[in-house]
Protein backbone atom coordinates (compact mmCIF):
# COMPACT_ATOMS: atom_id res chain seq x y z
CA UNK A 1 0.00 0.00 0.00
CA UNK A 2 3.30 2.34 1.27
CA UNK A 3 4.47 1.65 -2.64
CA UNK A 4 1.17 2.30 -4.48
CA UNK A 5 0.36 5.72 -2.63
CA UNK A 6 4.40 6.97 -3.18
CA UNK A 7 4.32 6.39 -6.56
CA UNK A 8 1.20 9.05 -7.69
CA UNK A 9 2.87 10.82 -5.07
CA UNK A 10 6.38 11.28 -6.45
CA UNK A 11 5.04 11.61 -10.16
CA UNK A 12 3.08 14.70 -8.82
CA UNK A 13 5.89 16.31 -7.52
CA UNK A 14 7.85 15.74 -10.92
CA UNK A 15 5.00 17.40 -12.38
CA UNK A 16 5.16 20.31 -10.69
CA UNK A 17 8.59 20.59 -10.96
CA UNK A 18 8.34 20.39 -14.58
CA UNK A 19 5.54 22.74 -14.53
CA UNK A 20 7.59 24.66 -12.68
CA UNK A 21 10.77 24.42 -14.65
CA UNK A 22 8.75 25.69 -17.50
CA UNK A 23 7.19 28.33 -15.95
CA UNK A 24 10.66 30.04 -14.94
CA UNK A 25 11.59 29.95 -18.68
CA UNK A 26 8.56 30.88 -19.90
CA UNK A 27 6.74 33.36 -17.84
CA UNK A 28 5.76 35.19 -20.71
CA UNK A 29 3.76 32.57 -21.78
CA UNK A 30 1.89 31.25 -18.93
CA UNK A 31 0.66 34.85 -17.60
CA UNK A 32 -0.95 34.91 -20.94
CA UNK A 33 -2.03 31.82 -20.71
CA UNK A 34 -3.96 33.58 -17.09
CA UNK A 35 -4.98 36.42 -18.36
CA UNK A 36 -6.93 35.01 -21.38
CA UNK A 37 -8.24 32.05 -19.14
CA UNK A 38 -9.19 33.72 -16.98
CA UNK A 39 -11.45 36.27 -19.07
CA UNK A 40 -12.63 33.38 -20.65
CA UNK A 41 -13.73 32.14 -17.70
CA UNK A 42 -15.28 34.92 -16.17
CA UNK A 43 -17.49 34.99 -19.77
CA UNK A 44 -18.58 32.00 -19.86
CA UNK A 45 -19.19 31.17 -16.10
CA UNK A 46 -20.27 34.36 -14.82
CA UNK A 47 -23.04 33.99 -17.98
CA UNK A 48 -24.64 31.08 -16.34
CA UNK A 49 -25.67 33.19 -13.13
CA UNK A 50 -26.84 36.27 -15.02
CA UNK A 51 -30.49 36.34 -16.29
CA UNK A 52 -29.60 36.77 -20.32
CA UNK A 53 -32.53 38.99 -20.50
CA UNK A 54 -30.63 42.03 -18.72
CA UNK A 55 -28.53 41.68 -21.51
CA UNK A 56 -31.86 43.30 -23.62
CA UNK A 57 -32.35 46.25 -24.28
CA UNK A 58 -35.56 47.77 -22.14
CA UNK A 59 -34.90 45.06 -19.18
CA UNK A 60 -33.22 47.83 -16.79
CA UNK A 61 -33.82 51.41 -15.59
CA UNK A 62 -31.02 53.79 -17.89
CA UNK A 63 -28.19 54.95 -16.72
CA UNK A 64 -27.73 54.31 -13.30
CA UNK A 65 -24.45 54.15 -12.08
CA UNK A 66 -22.63 50.89 -10.63
CA UNK A 67 -23.93 50.20 -7.44
CA UNK A 68 -25.44 46.85 -5.60
CA UNK A 69 -27.94 46.16 -7.38
CA UNK A 70 -26.12 46.60 -10.85
CA UNK A 71 -22.86 46.47 -10.32
CA UNK A 72 -21.64 47.63 -13.39
CA UNK A 73 -24.65 50.37 -14.01
CA UNK A 74 -26.86 50.34 -17.04
CA UNK A 75 -26.74 52.37 -20.30
CA UNK A 76 -28.93 54.36 -22.29
CA UNK A 77 -30.46 51.16 -23.87
CA UNK A 78 -31.76 50.14 -20.22
CA UNK A 79 -29.33 47.38 -20.28
CA UNK A 80 -27.23 45.93 -17.18
CA UNK A 81 -24.01 46.31 -18.13
CA UNK A 82 -22.43 43.54 -16.67
CA UNK A 83 -24.62 40.83 -18.26
CA UNK A 84 -23.96 42.49 -21.48
CA UNK A 85 -20.34 42.09 -20.45
CA UNK A 86 -21.11 38.60 -19.39
CA UNK A 87 -22.95 37.74 -22.46
CA UNK A 88 -20.65 39.46 -25.34
CA UNK A 89 -17.10 38.63 -24.19
CA UNK A 90 -17.40 35.24 -25.35
CA UNK A 91 -19.31 36.10 -28.34
CA UNK A 92 -16.33 38.14 -29.14
CA UNK A 93 -13.85 35.62 -28.53
CA UNK A 94 -15.83 33.25 -30.46
CA UNK A 95 -15.67 35.20 -33.39
CA UNK A 96 -11.61 36.03 -33.19
CA UNK A 97 -11.21 31.64 -32.47
CA UNK A 98 -12.98 30.76 -35.75
CA UNK A 99 -11.55 33.41 -37.66
CA UNK A 100 -8.12 32.42 -36.79
CA UNK A 101 -8.34 28.85 -37.12
CA UNK A 102 -9.98 29.22 -40.23
CA UNK A 103 -7.56 31.74 -41.66
CA UNK A 104 -4.53 29.47 -40.02
CA UNK A 105 -6.11 26.81 -41.55
CA UNK A 106 -6.10 28.11 -44.93
CA UNK A 107 -2.64 29.80 -44.71
CA UNK A 108 -1.05 26.43 -43.46
CA UNK A 109 -1.96 24.45 -46.54
CA UNK A 110 -1.35 26.71 -48.92
CA UNK A 111 1.99 26.93 -47.22
CA UNK A 112 2.83 24.25 -46.93
CA UNK A 113 1.63 22.93 -50.44
CA UNK A 114 3.01 26.06 -51.89
CA UNK A 115 6.51 26.17 -49.90
CA UNK A 116 7.19 22.39 -50.02
CA UNK A 117 6.57 21.52 -53.89
CA UNK A 118 7.18 24.83 -55.50
CA UNK A 119 6.52 24.90 -58.92
CA UNK A 120 3.67 26.88 -60.69
CA UNK A 121 1.04 25.77 -57.38
CA UNK A 122 3.84 27.71 -55.48
CA UNK A 123 3.61 30.70 -57.84
CA UNK A 124 0.04 31.02 -58.10
CA UNK A 125 -0.65 30.57 -54.32
CA UNK A 126 2.35 33.17 -53.66
CA UNK A 127 1.19 35.71 -56.23
CA UNK A 128 -2.44 35.27 -54.92
CA UNK A 129 -1.76 36.57 -51.71
CA UNK A 130 0.79 38.89 -52.29
CA UNK A 131 -2.10 40.57 -54.54
CA UNK A 132 -4.64 40.24 -51.93
CA UNK A 133 -2.97 41.64 -49.41
CA UNK A 134 -1.81 44.96 -50.97
CA UNK A 135 -5.75 45.42 -51.00
CA UNK A 136 -7.18 47.23 -47.35
CA UNK A 137 -8.51 44.11 -45.71
CA UNK A 138 -11.30 46.95 -44.03
CA UNK A 139 -12.25 47.16 -48.79
CA UNK A 140 -12.67 43.59 -48.51
CA UNK A 141 -14.57 43.19 -45.23
CA UNK A 142 -17.01 46.45 -46.32
CA UNK A 143 -17.36 44.82 -50.04
CA UNK A 144 -17.74 41.72 -48.36
CA UNK A 145 -20.30 42.62 -45.99
CA UNK A 146 -22.28 44.68 -47.82
CA UNK A 147 -22.75 42.15 -50.58
CA UNK A 148 -24.12 39.42 -48.01
CA UNK A 149 -28.50 39.20 -47.63
CA UNK A 150 -29.76 39.11 -44.47
CA UNK A 151 -28.65 40.44 -41.06
CA UNK A 152 -24.76 38.75 -40.32
CA UNK A 153 -24.64 36.50 -37.54
CA UNK A 154 -21.89 35.53 -35.78
CA UNK A 155 -20.37 32.66 -38.10
CA UNK A 156 -21.21 34.89 -40.70
CA UNK A 157 -19.13 37.33 -39.36
CA UNK A 158 -15.90 35.13 -38.64
CA UNK A 159 -16.45 33.96 -42.19
CA UNK A 160 -16.21 37.14 -43.52
CA UNK A 161 -13.25 38.00 -40.85
CA UNK A 162 -11.38 34.52 -42.15
CA UNK A 163 -11.70 35.61 -45.60
CA UNK A 164 -8.69 38.23 -45.06
CA UNK A 165 -6.92 36.35 -42.40
CA UNK A 166 -5.26 33.83 -44.65
CA UNK A 167 -2.57 35.40 -46.72
CA UNK A 168 -0.50 36.66 -43.99
CA UNK A 169 -0.16 32.96 -42.85
CA UNK A 170 0.44 32.06 -45.93
CA UNK A 171 3.72 33.60 -46.81
CA UNK A 172 5.13 33.58 -43.59
CA UNK A 173 4.16 29.76 -43.63
CA UNK A 174 5.48 29.41 -47.35
CA UNK A 175 8.94 31.26 -45.99
CA UNK A 176 9.28 28.49 -42.97
CA UNK A 177 8.36 25.93 -45.31
CA UNK A 178 11.31 26.91 -48.01
CA UNK A 179 13.90 27.29 -45.21
CA UNK A 180 12.71 24.40 -43.46
CA UNK A 181 12.76 22.20 -46.76
CA UNK A 182 16.78 22.83 -47.00
CA UNK A 183 17.33 21.16 -43.53
CA UNK A 184 19.40 18.12 -42.99
CA UNK A 185 16.91 16.22 -41.23
CA UNK A 186 15.15 16.73 -44.55
CA UNK A 187 17.55 15.39 -46.66
CA UNK A 188 18.25 12.21 -44.35
CA UNK A 189 14.67 11.74 -44.73
CA UNK A 190 14.50 11.53 -48.55
CA UNK A 191 17.29 9.37 -48.96
CA UNK A 192 16.08 6.67 -46.25
CA UNK A 193 12.56 6.64 -48.53
CA UNK A 194 10.49 8.87 -47.04
CA UNK A 195 7.14 10.08 -49.47
CA UNK A 196 6.55 13.90 -49.29
CA UNK A 197 3.37 13.48 -47.25
CA UNK A 198 5.58 11.99 -44.28
CA UNK A 199 8.12 14.69 -44.92
CA UNK A 200 5.56 17.18 -44.27
CA UNK A 201 3.77 15.61 -41.45
CA UNK A 202 6.23 13.79 -40.06
CA UNK A 203 9.69 15.90 -40.36
CA UNK A 204 8.26 19.71 -40.90
CA UNK A 205 5.13 20.18 -39.12
CA UNK A 206 6.26 18.94 -35.96
CA UNK A 207 9.51 21.36 -35.93
CA UNK A 208 7.34 24.57 -36.73
CA UNK A 209 4.40 23.78 -34.34
CA UNK A 210 5.49 26.53 -31.69
CA UNK A 211 5.76 28.68 -34.92
CA UNK A 212 2.00 27.94 -35.85
CA UNK A 213 0.98 28.17 -32.31
CA UNK A 214 2.46 31.61 -32.24
CA UNK A 215 1.12 32.56 -35.47
CA UNK A 216 -2.25 31.24 -34.39
CA UNK A 217 -2.08 33.93 -31.18
CA UNK A 218 -1.32 36.75 -33.37
CA UNK A 219 -3.87 35.56 -35.94
CA UNK A 220 -6.80 35.70 -33.04
CA UNK A 221 -5.44 38.93 -31.27
CA UNK A 222 -5.74 40.61 -35.32
CA UNK A 223 -9.45 38.91 -36.22
CA UNK A 224 -10.72 40.13 -32.72
CA UNK A 225 -9.56 43.97 -33.06
CA UNK A 226 -10.97 43.38 -36.86
CA UNK A 227 -13.83 42.29 -34.82
CA UNK A 228 -14.27 45.46 -33.40
CA UNK A 229 -13.51 47.65 -36.60
CA UNK A 230 -16.68 45.94 -38.24
CA UNK A 231 -19.22 46.69 -35.05
CA UNK A 232 -18.15 50.09 -35.26
CA UNK A 233 -19.06 50.54 -38.65
CA UNK A 234 -22.27 48.76 -38.15
CA UNK A 235 -21.11 45.93 -40.61
CA UNK A 236 -21.32 42.92 -37.66
CA UNK A 237 -24.36 41.58 -35.82
CA UNK A 238 -26.80 44.62 -35.33
CA UNK A 239 -28.60 43.01 -32.28
CA UNK A 240 -25.95 40.85 -30.07
CA UNK A 241 -24.03 42.58 -27.45
CA UNK A 242 -20.78 41.75 -28.70
CA UNK A 243 -17.51 44.02 -26.94
CA UNK A 244 -17.84 46.06 -30.37
CA UNK A 245 -20.77 46.70 -30.40
CA UNK A 246 -21.17 48.06 -26.99
CA UNK A 247 -18.31 50.60 -27.85
CA UNK A 248 -20.23 51.61 -30.60
CA UNK A 249 -23.72 52.21 -28.95
CA UNK A 250 -21.91 53.67 -26.11
CA UNK A 251 -20.13 56.08 -28.57
CA UNK A 252 -23.46 56.70 -30.26
CA UNK A 253 -25.08 57.42 -27.06
CA UNK A 254 -21.82 60.13 -26.71
CA UNK A 255 -21.43 58.21 -23.12
CA UNK A 256 -17.78 59.34 -22.49
CA UNK A 257 -19.38 63.17 -23.27
CA UNK A 258 -22.31 62.55 -20.91
CA UNK A 259 -19.78 60.83 -17.91
CA UNK A 260 -21.54 56.92 -18.30
CA UNK A 261 -17.61 55.63 -17.93
CA UNK A 262 -19.20 52.16 -16.86
CA UNK A 263 -20.51 52.27 -20.23
CA UNK A 264 -17.53 52.03 -22.49
CA UNK A 265 -14.72 51.49 -19.54
CA UNK A 266 -15.17 47.82 -19.48
CA UNK A 267 -15.13 46.66 -23.16
CA UNK A 268 -12.37 48.74 -23.53
CA UNK A 269 -10.60 47.04 -20.05
CA UNK A 270 -11.31 43.92 -21.33
CA UNK A 271 -10.80 44.17 -24.78
CA UNK A 272 -6.68 45.39 -23.61
CA UNK A 273 -6.62 42.36 -20.91
CA UNK A 274 -7.54 40.36 -23.81
CA UNK A 275 -4.67 41.94 -26.12
CA UNK A 276 -2.20 41.67 -23.39
CA UNK A 277 -2.34 37.86 -22.99
CA UNK A 278 -2.69 37.41 -26.31
CA UNK A 279 0.87 39.05 -26.91
CA UNK A 280 1.97 37.69 -23.98
CA UNK A 281 1.75 34.35 -25.69
CA UNK A 282 3.21 35.22 -28.76
CA UNK A 283 6.11 36.29 -27.09
CA UNK A 284 6.52 33.08 -25.04
CA UNK A 285 5.92 30.75 -28.21
CA UNK A 286 8.19 32.68 -29.94
CA UNK A 287 10.79 32.36 -27.38
CA UNK A 288 10.25 28.54 -27.68
CA UNK A 289 10.38 28.73 -32.08
CA UNK A 290 13.23 31.18 -31.88
CA UNK A 291 16.57 29.32 -30.51
CA UNK A 292 18.29 32.60 -30.72
CA UNK A 293 15.57 34.03 -28.45
CA UNK A 294 15.80 30.62 -26.23
CA UNK A 295 19.27 31.07 -25.36
CA UNK A 296 19.33 34.97 -24.80
CA UNK A 297 15.97 34.77 -22.71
Amino acid sequence: MIQDTAAPVARSRRFANHVGRLMKLYPLLFIGFALLLTVILVGVIGSRFMDPDLSRAGSTPLDIAPSREYLLGTDSMGRDVLAVMLRGTPLTLQVGFMAATIGMGIGIVLGFVGGFYGGIVDTVFKGLADILITIPALLILVVVAVSLTGPVSINVQALVIASVSWMLPTRTIRAQVLTMRERAYVSVAELSGANRFEIIFLEILPNLLPYLAASFAATVAIAILTTVGMDALGLGPQNVPTLGNTVYWALFYSAPLRGLYWWWAPPIITLGVVFIGLYLITAGLDKIANPRLRSHG
